[in-house]
């Protein structure tokens, strides 16, 4: 058998040690990928705020601003798009489990000094596990869809500082950044 057609070995994961031993619980024991099992938590109140900014060239956020886009209103398009994608977060993010979602909020704030749209999503449920995946999901499907509205005029919007920024409930409880 040549080289060529040696089948090739996936390099082994190593095992979780130390400090962080038995915290990276999408690994089972022998490294490979899984859905954590949380079956046996309760359910809790949950709430997650997320963050992202999109920055546009002074043409496309004057259109934006003016609600002069080809493609209609902007803003109201990302705040649907946003809460479409928290409901839709365990089809995209392979390892998350599907929630009901309580609430979904979107909100796009126009900052002309630096020609940003800052995306807010919030999200709440009472579950079993946490709405952060959701809630990032939510400001990236905004901001994608703030980057399609206005791509005729600007190629190089950035998308920016996807970020949690607060995450409430649960095991682990608060976290605030």
């Amino acid at each position: 058998m040549t080289e060529e057609e040696k089948p090739l070995k996936r390099p082994r994961r190593p095992r979780s040690t130390g400090p962080l031993r038995g915290s990276l619980l999408h690994l089972d024991a022998r490294g490979r990928a899984r859905m954590v099992d949380v079956g046996g938590k309760a359910s809790t109140r949950r709430r997650a705020v997320a963050r992202g900014r999109v920055h546009l060239n002074a043409a496309a956020f004057g259109a934006l601003a003016a609600g002069k886009l080809s493609k209609g209103d902007a803003l109201a398009v990302a705040r649907l798009a946003g809460i479409l994608a928290a409901k839709k977060t365990s089809e995209i993010v392979p390892l998350t489990h599907p929630i009901v979602l309580d609430a979904v909020s979107v909100d796009c704030e126009l900052v002309r000094k630096t020609r940003e749209v800052v995306v807010t999503a919030t999200t709440s449920t009472a579950a079993r596990t946490g709405v952060e995946m959701e809630a990032l999901t939510a400001v990236a499907g905004a901001c994608l869809a703030l980057y399609d509205m206005a791509k005729a005029l600007d190629r190089s919007i950035e998308i920016r500082e996807i970020v949690l920024l607060e995450k409430t409930g649960g095991r682990s409880g608060t976290f605030r950044r």
